[in-house]
């Protein structure tokens, strides 16, 4: 019986662990002004802050062990990262606190915003069905909030709220990673542009609904080069971890019918503003050209094991058991074998927020004018 109970203190330990960071980090802005704009965030792994900590999932989907968060945080937040994510620093360069997983216990007020990402997640319910919160849910999420905020402020405010909050979506990953990491045979069933046209559809659908209840401003993070991701390297042996090309391929599809969909949204939507991110561009460059960027390794993760450490065993509490730990993340720009370590993800922030709209990595907008426009 002693082994349930420590695993109940360390759960207790865990939430309160979260809970001080959440009010230490929102005690900072109590003195600042009410009026501030709102950070809304939908996706994956990417941007997952924990709230696969809260669901009936399995270690293959969740971050909440060591040595996840080791270096910023000293103790794992349900971040896929050593430490802090993209969304963090963009949360810090907006002056907002940490914005917090829809999910956490303790949360019930969403005063700067809220995070719905979570980790396996994709535009198709049936990514990972069972085991993640896919986008469909996510945006049921955002309806409750919407909801909270009409309660709290009144209809006129909360839709003048909505209006000038910026919505964060990086999603489709896992939908075209996860026919490959299970050995699924939907690939069989439609061709690559069938299959991209879905995922393209149900995203359509979300973004449409979140503009109906008062969304105008929306920022994308693109799909990087996902067959060269440590864990896609090794799956074809035979490929002398060269990149996986099919999974590449699809990423380049989704990429062209999202800028698509997005020039055709801000013609047809009144009011609708966007920024994309080119993820798979910067992403590239720092593969290929490491130490431009600060970094000693470029292919191979910190965390994890076997070739380039693409097995992805980092913690050792899935599948496989065995990894090894680099000893400084900051010379990696893979953390473990799918995700990228914090000074990579403070980089793809920063190109984000400050990125000049008529630069290759970002645009029309950047972050930085979605927030003060």
């Amino acid at each position: 019986m002693a082994r349930p109970r420590l695993s109940s203190l360390l759960f207790v330990f865990f939430h309160l662990h979260l809970l001080l960071i959440s009010a230490t980090s929102e005690e900072k802005f109590d003195h600042h002004p009410k009026k501030h704009v709102h950070f809304f965030i939908f996706g994956d792994s990417f941007l997952d802050a924990g709230n696969n900590n809260y669901i009936n999932t399995t270690t293959l989907d969740q971050a909440n062990f060591w040595p996840y968060g080791e270096t910023y945080f000293k103790f794992p937040t349900g971040r896929f990262s050593d430490g802090r994510l993209v969304v963090d620093f963009i949360a810090e360069y907006a002056n907002l606190p940490l914005i917090p997983p829809f999910l956490q216990p303790g949360i019930d007020e969403y005063r700067f915003g809220v995070n719905f990402a979570s980790g396996g997640a994709g535009a198709l319910v049936e990514t990972f069905q069972g085991d993640v919160i896919d986008l469909k849910t996510q945006l049921s999420y955002y309806k409750k909030v919407e909801n909270w905020l009409r309660d709290k402020l009144g209809n006129n405010e909360a839709r003048m709220t909505i209006s000038k909050a910026v919505h964060l979506f990086s999603i489709g990953s896992n939908d075209y990673m996860s026919p490959f990491l299970t050995n699924s045979t939907v690939l069989r069933s439609y061709s690559n542009s069938r299959y991209v046209g879905m995922v393209i559809g149900n995203l359509t659908a979300v973004l449409k609904e979140v503009y109906k209840l008062g969304g105008r401003k929306f920022a994308f993070i693109n799909l990087p080069a996902l067959g060269c991701l440590p864990a896609m390297r090794i799956i074809k042996p035979q490929n002398n971890g060269r990149c996986l090309e099919e999974t590449s391929l699809l990423a380049t599809l989704h990429n062209k019918a999202l800028s698509k969909l997005l020039f055709g949204l801000e013609k047809q939507l009144k009011g609708f503003k966007y920024s994309i991110f080119d993820f798979k561009t910067s992403l590239q460059q720092r593969m290929k050209h490491p130490s431009k960027y600060g970094f000693k390794q470029g292919k191979a993760a910190c965390c994890g094991t076997g070739k380039f450490r693409g097995v992805y065993s980092c913690g050792g509490k899935r599948l496989v058991k065995e990894f090894e730990l680099c000893r400084n993340p900051n010379e990696y720009l893979f953390w473990d074998s799918f995700h990228l370590t914090e000074m990579a993800y403070k980089q793809l922030a920063d190109q984000m927020w400050g990125g000049h709209g008529n630069s290759p990595a970002v645009g029309p907008y950047n972050l930085k004018q979605l927030f003060k426009n």
